[in-house]
């Protein structure tokens, strides 16, 4: 019976020592074999250092029971007597309960842990081949197994070893073990044995030296006909079969699962043609396919090539053949290209539910520390034999070592693999299953906290560090590949290791710079030097060439932003403001490497680089604020041609400012994420351009008048914008659709009038044009009366006169997009109230004007597509383009605006709300010419953004294209992808164009 004082005292004490069961563990030290210990402090003490203490007694109390009764005393005696052996044995069962199975089916299997008392003693694979000599079959083999793996383990949580260490020794056991089996194997089939020589080539983490508790070994097997046979008729083929017998016996016996578990699966998929391959090839075999068919991701996999089991000559004859082969692989076509590729697919195949707790294969985790190194060794390996190891920690410092990576890089980037790889080593120590989850559950973090010894709050500090050095691996794993490069171009201090030109150029080829030595002449230009500048340079490149590299024109970035540099670089506020303005630097480095426009703009007035680091410096500013200035600028300008230029230059920064918004809310930005609503994009640029054009039309206008007439025009005088103009929905390289139209003013000649108005409109064009480094501003008044062959302007009882008794359908089509942008407001809105009767005709369109619109619009169709344009392809003309959905909700307009306000509107998307809240579009339907209008308007902008010109259809150079595919959201590599996806949204539009434009 136990005391109650007694007990009180008992419970307290579990509670300090780590256990959360106090309760239970009281029980647990009830039973008669432990109550002698139920006292000793060294039991409880050895007990509350483990990882859960709660698990460890409850593992003890299963193998003291399980001991036989001859045994107990000597078990518990050594467990007092001797404290290294009662640490590990706690140590194990308070971190693994499969390990406590383990125990307590074999419960002789503790003098294991008395065996290794030498802290220095660290086991290789003879040691462990040793300890599997006994095995005869699967069951004793994995038996023995557990035996070797329960050492390590111990040595493991105990802090004997450190995480590399275990990890090798694991590797080793992984060797001895292969060995055991093959044995096994060719027992078991001695005729086989006789035929053949089998190779076992580890891959992966066994190749490497660095396994898992829990892993697929990773293998291939390479065979050859043993020499006695290899000369007889059929020889060779008979040995094949016997090799691969041989080895899938191998794979069996260590992959198939009993009452002892697995060891682990044996994963041969590696081979060449993966699981479509053969099992075993002759040597030959495997050098012809690696020569002729082998993709990058296979070289990269063979960097951990290691002969483990079976013939050594052979092994090593496969290693020597291989090995040249894996240090020419980073000169194969699109090399980073594929091993960017290959990570980003692994980031994508992760289930959304789990990324944020996959500790392997997140962003993050232990990949990306894998991927960057072999990345660089697989560059600069080719003439370093010193980096040629297939160790990830091994060959880092190597890259430290030879000035490829830096050094405080390095042991950064180091300890963090190093806390990530043990986390991972001690989840799958607990149930010994093959997971890089982190958990989920309150005690399981627990336990894996205390397990990496944090003890004071061990869930918190374990989040915390692990959140921690998965965003040093992040940083660092973008970081890694450019800061070397300084290092070749700064002047560095005496001693200082710096890559040679030629390293550093191959780099920049590695991380896709298509004319490395210039780009070496960039940094050098920028970072050379000891001035504040260049310090500065030294701190902002290494992070700026990650982003430029991340586009599909880093060139482009890295020449654009030494230019920038180069004007501003004397300016104190310039590297000031990219250094503490985090997302100024991003910013500038987007725009810059997206294509030609936005540099273009920028580097005519670099001082416009403020506009990136100031929160609201991307917000379009509104007509009525630009306007103020632009007339502002023009009542301070001595002349016209000033004053238009003082207007030009407000709308080259203007341009500039929506061009860098709408590339940063494609791209995204650390600090401004991708916008989700592509149609939002389309519309703020359609409305910004067209705000900014009207300001400098309502400038010109302006300058115009003053230099002839003061401030007064002998007539009134309004423009009307016309098509995207008028609609709100102009691009970056979109005209100025307009109409003139003025009335002279009271006691004025009519014919004085239209002089001074013919003299206005042509000195406004005039100005417009003027060469300048501005881009120009092109006025188009071909949509007029008569067209072409009409005067530019007209009255506005002109205008009344031709449109009562001349008015084509087409011109009435035309004055939908029709509104007043620059001029006298009263007379411009007269004008609309003209032109109302024509573009919304009382009861709608007759049956000949419906017809006359779709004829001319299949004319159009057919006479005005470019040839050898692709239709699928033209983002205007062509099918499902903007031509065919503007007029089938043009069509809608013109039928049923007399009835409908809402479809009384300049704007596409507006009048398309309009129609299916009217009934006049299925929802499904509305939405399908929105998403085709929206793509195909933003195609257009894309192309104009890239190649600082207009264009209609997807660029022919690729990088050109890749920089399209960039803007619309689409990865690098993803090209096809883009244009298939083109094809499908716009194909789908035509078949409603089909039915409600041409009532197919």
């Amino acid at each position: 019976m136990t005391v109650p004082g007694r007990r009180s005292s008992t419970f307290s004490r579990l509670l300090r020592h780590g256990f959360t069961d106090p309760s239970g563990a009281e029980r647990l030290l009830d039973v008669p074999e432990l109550s002698t210990l139920r006292g000793d402090d060294v039991l409880l003490d050895a007990l509350g250092a483990t990882a859960d203490p709660d698990l460890a007694l409850r593992g003890l109390v299963r193998l003291v029971e399980a001991q036989p009764e001859t045994d107990r005393q000597t078990f518990t005696t050594t467990l007092l007597a001797a404290k290294p052996f009662r640490d590990r044995l706690l140590g194990v069962l308070g971190a693994s309960e499969a390990l406590a199975d383990h125990l307590a089916r074999h419960p002789r299997d503790w003098e294991s842990l008395v065996t290794y008392e030498a802290a220095d003693l660290h086991p290789g694979v003879a040691e462990f081949e040793h300890g599997l000599a006994d095995a005869v079959d699967a069951d004793s083999l994995r038996v023995a197994y557990r035996r070797c793996l329960l050492a390590i383990a111990a040595r493991d949580v105990c802090g004997t070893i450190d995480v590399a260490e275990s990890a090798a020794e694991l590797a080793d056991l992984a060797t001895a073990t292969l060995r055991a089996a093959l044995a096994i194997a060719r027992t078991a089939a001695p005729a086989d044995a006789a035929l053949c020589r089998l190779a076992v080539i580890a891959m992966g983490k066994c190749g490497g030296h660095e396994l898992n508790y829990v892993s697929d070994v990773d293998v291939i097997f390479v065979g050859e006909p043993a020499p006695e046979v290899g000369d007889r008729e059929g020889g060779e083929a008979k040995a094949m079969q016997a090799a691969t017998r041989l080895a899938s016996h191998l794979m069996r016996i260590c992959s198939e699962t009993t009452v002892e578990g697995t060891i682990w699966p044996v994963d041969a998929n590696l081979r060449p043609e993966g699981r479509n391959g053969p099992l075993v090839r002759t040597l030959s075999s495997h050098l012809a396919y690696y020569q002729r068919w082998a993709k990058t991701w296979e070289f990269q996999a063979l960097l951990k090539a290691r002969a483990v089991a079976g013939d050594p000559e052979l092994g090593a004859q496969y290693i020597d053949a291989v090995s040249p082969l894996v240090w020419q692989a980073a000169e194969r076509e699109n090399f980073v290209p594929d091993v960017q590729k290959m990570r980003r697919r692994v980031v994508d195949n992760i289930p959304a539910a789990q990324v944020d707790r996959e500790l392997k294969l997140g962003p993050g985790g232990l990949r990306d520390v894998e991927f960057a190194v072999q990345l660089l060794q697989l560059v600069h390996g080719r003439s370093d034999a010193g980096l040629h190891s297939g160790t990830t920690l091994d060959a880092l410092a190597a890259l430290a070592a030879g000035g490829y990576v830096g050094r405080a890089d390095a042991a950064q980037l180091d300890e963090a693999y190093r806390f990530l790889r043990a986390m991972e080593h001690r989840i799958q120590l607990y149930r010994l299953r093959r997971t890089h989850l982190v958990p989920e559950d309150e005690a399981d973090l627990r336990r894996l906290g205390r397990s990496l010894g944090l003890r004071t709050d061990p869930v918190a500090d374990l989040n915390k560090e692990w959140k921690r050095h998965a965003a040093v691996v992040r940083r660092l794993h973008e970081k890694l590949f450019y800061r070397p490069l300084l290092d070749a171009v700064a002047q560095l201090a005496p001693g200082e290791i710096r890559l040679s030109p030629k390293a550093a150029g191959q780099r920049l080829e590695a991380l896709g710079y298509a004319d490395p030595a210039a780009a070496l002449r960039h940094l050098e230009a920028l970072a050379s030097g000891v001035s504040r500048k260049a310090a500065i340079q030294r701190t902002l490149l290494p992070v700026l060439l990650g982003w430029f590299a991340d586009s599909a024109d880093p060139d482009a970035g890295l020449l654009g932003f030494r230019k920038v540099s180069d004007a501003l670089g004397k300016t104190p506020w310039y590297l000031r403001l990219l250094r503490d303005e985090g997302a100024a630097a991003e910013n500038l480095a987007r725009v810059l490497s997206a294509g030609r426009l936005a540099p273009d703009l920028l580097l005519r007035a670099p001082e416009a680089v403020a506009l990136l680091g100031d929160p609201e410096g991307l917000k379009p500013r509104g007509r009525d604020h630009l306007e103020q200035e632009v007339l502002a600028a023009v009542g301070r300008a001595s002349d016209a041609e000033q004053a238009v230029a003082a207007a030009r230059g407000v709308r080259r920064r203007e341009l500039f400012r929506t061009a860098a918004a709408d590339l940063i809310g494609s791209y995204g930005t650390e600090d401004s994420p991708r916008e989700p609503d592509p149609g939002a994009l389309v519309d703020r640029v359609g409305e910004a351009v067209t705000d900014l054009n009207a300001a400098t039309i309502a400038g010109a206008l302006r300058a115009a008048v003053r230099a002839e007439w003061g401030d007064e025009l002998p007539t009134r005088f309004a423009v009307i914008g016309m098509g995207r103009f008028g609609g709100h929905e102009l691009g970056y390289g979109s005209d100025a659709d307009v109409l003139f139209v003025h009335e002279p003013r009271e006691g004025v000649d009519e014919q004085d009038a239209a002089r001074a108005a013919g003299k206005v409109v042509a000195e406004m064009r005039r100005l417009l044009q003027l060469p300048t480094a501005d881009p120009p501003l092109l006025i188009d008044a071909d949509l007029r009366p008569e067209g072409k062959s009409g005067p530019l302007v007209r009255t506005l009882k002109s205008y009344a006169a031709y449109y009562r008794r001349w008015s084509l359908v087409w011109e009435s089509q035309a004055l939908l997009r029709a509104e007043p942008i620059a001029g006298d407001r009263e007379l411009g809105d007269r004008f609309v109230e003209l032109v109302d009767p024509l573009r919304y005709p009382a009861e709608g369109l007759g049956e000949d004007a419906v017809r006359e619109i779709r004829r001319l619009k299949a004319r159009m169709e057919s006479e005005r597509l470019p040839r050898g344009a692709d239709p699928t392809l033209h983002a205007k003309l062509g099918r499902g383009g903007l031509s065919d959905v503007e007029w089938t909700v043009q069509l809608l307009q013109m039928q049923h605006g007399w009835v409908e306000p809402g479809l009384r509107t300049t704007r596409t998307r507006a009048a398309l709300r309009a129609a299916h809240a009217a009934g006049l579009i299925p929802t499904d339907e509305a939405q399908t010419l929105d998403e085709a209008w929206v793509l195909a308007t933003r195609v257009r902008n894309a192309v104009m953004l890239v190649r600082g010109r207009s264009g209609d259809t997807f660029p022919s150079d690729p990088r050109e294209l890749a920089a399209v595919g960039r803007y619309l959201g689409y990865e690098a590599g993803h090209v096809g992808e883009m244009v298939d996806d083109y094809r499908r949204v716009t194909r789908r539009a035509r078949a409603v164009v089909e039915e409600l434009f041409y009532g197919a």
